[in-house]
């Protein structure tokens, strides 16, 4: 077996491309053997990942919003999904939004100003369509040792302060609201404030407060 693996990893290592490091995946879970790889870790397009025997691990991938979960053998990341030998592979599409799993500044102070014209306007337009979040908890990637301000624009709500530190994160670079027990509204817009930085964003309608996959309540704002 452990011949065969090389073999395949050998193979993999010729056929991956030189592709830029940006990510892909995020790993969602991980259980048993698995070198190099951590639960919330980001992994990029030719990465490979070998799986121990009776180990498994839960990519989401961010731009298909393809959710699979791999047990054993060995794994190819990516663009969309991976590529899997002697092992054993699971996919599903999940709800998420592409523009929510990374939002640009630029792109979120355009968004802002669109909700708050059509807020504030009487016509009868529909307003443009926010990077969606399919989760009422946010799981927000921002740098630590900022503070994290939830504020909704359509409506009125108590806005939510968060001072991001290191005990309070997920590998030091993810605050989960479902772990602080903090949720936001289903059908809601919101602007997410860090210092001089303003990301606009919406919560599904049909959002509920049961566990959802983390690529779908992914918001990275760093």
């Amino acid at each position: 077996m452990k011949s065969l693996i090389g073999a395949f990893v050998g193979a993999f290592c010729l056929a991956a491309p030189a592709l830029a490091q940006t990510p892909a995946a995020i790993v969602e879970d991980v259980q048993g053997k698995v070198d190099g790889i951590a639960f919330m870790d980001y992994v990029a397009p030719g990465k490979i990942i070998k799986l121990g025997p009776k180990a498994s691990i839960t990519l989401s991938y961010l731009k298909s919003c393809e959710r699979e979960t791999i047990s054993e053998g060995v794994v190819l990341v990516g663009t969309e999904q991976s590529t899997v030998q002697l092992g054993e592979v699971k996919r599903e599409k999940v709800p998420c939004d592409t523009n929510a799993a990374k939002l640009s500044e630029r792109q979120a102070n355009q968004s802002a100003a669109t909700t708050f014209r059509n807020v504030r306007s009487d016509a009868k337009s529909a307003p443009s369509k926010l990077p969606t979040l399919y989760g009422v908890a946010p799981l927000v990637q921002a740098r630590s040792g900022s503070t994290l301000v939830i504020e909704r624009t359509d409506g009125k709500e108590p806005t939510i302060t968060v001072p991001l530190r290191n005990e309070t994160m997920v590998g030091g670079k993810f605050y989960d609201f479902a772990k602080a027990g903090k949720s936001l509204t289903p059908g809601g817009s919101y602007l997410a404030i860090l210092g001089t930085k303003r990301y606009a964003f919406q919560v599904d309608a049909s959002a509920t407060s049961s566990p959802t996959p983390i690529v779908g309540r992914l918001l990275r704002l760093e």
